[in-house]
């Protein structure tokens, strides 16, 4: 389905919301690539980097529990309505493709209007985030996700953010890029959730 950005939809069993303008930096989990202050470079999919700059891998990779709840801490620098995405995968490679987006033809070219919101489920962990339509006064929106509970050594969790009213960027459609290197340890006490690593 498509909803207008003035709605706020989120995304599911997987998610406990605490708070919820457009480039962003993700300070939790620890970026993949080294960001600036605005959190670029961060156009292309699916973790960040533009053709001219792919970025500098930052070599973090943040231990977790599988099964428990993650810290994400991200901060819009620059602002555009819109909503984010949570998604989780082996290997980039893996990540799901940018969500389908709906435009209006402006004398400029293509602009955005609204962006499929995604159910729940492998790959994605919540979609819907922090749905807005004007800059809203917290700087820093954050949220708690659940671990899938698999034993991975170098997973990627994602975090996009989709832009409505904004212009095609050729390195990313309509929407900003970043990533976090997860190694992941299962909890023995809970069943293992191999949907998450493909159903391997």
């Amino acid at each position: 389905m498509k909803l207008p950005v003035s709605l706020l939809i989120a995304g599911g069993a997987l998610l406990m919301p605490v708070q919820a303008s457009s480039h962003f930096n993700m300070f939790e989990p620890a970026n993949m690539i080294v960001q600036n202050e605005r959190g670029d470079p961060q156009k292309k999919g699916p973790c960040g980097g533009t053709t001219a700059d792919p970025g500098t891998q930052s070599g973090i990779v943040t231990p977790v529990r599988g099964g428990q709840m993650l810290h994400i801490k991200i901060k819009e620098t620059v602002y555009h309505p819109g909503h984010y995405r949570v998604a989780f995968a082996r290997t980039p490679g893996e990540l799901p493709a940018d969500p389908e987006i709906e435009t209006r033809q402006t004398e400029k070219g293509p602009q955005s209007v609204s962006a499929k919101i995604a159910k729940a489920g492998a790959p994605i962990i919540a979609d819907g985030l922090f749905v807005h339509n004007q800059r809203p006064a917290p700087d820093f929106w954050e949220t708690d996700i659940k671990v899938p509970n698999v034993d991975c050594e170098n997973c990627t969790l994602q975090v996009i953010q989709f832009m409505a009213e904004h212009a095609l960027n050729q390195d990313g459609g309509f929407s900003y890029h970043h990533c976090a290197a997860l190694k992941i340890t299962a909890d023995p006490k809970l069943p293992l959730e191999k949907q998450w690593l493909g159903g391997l």
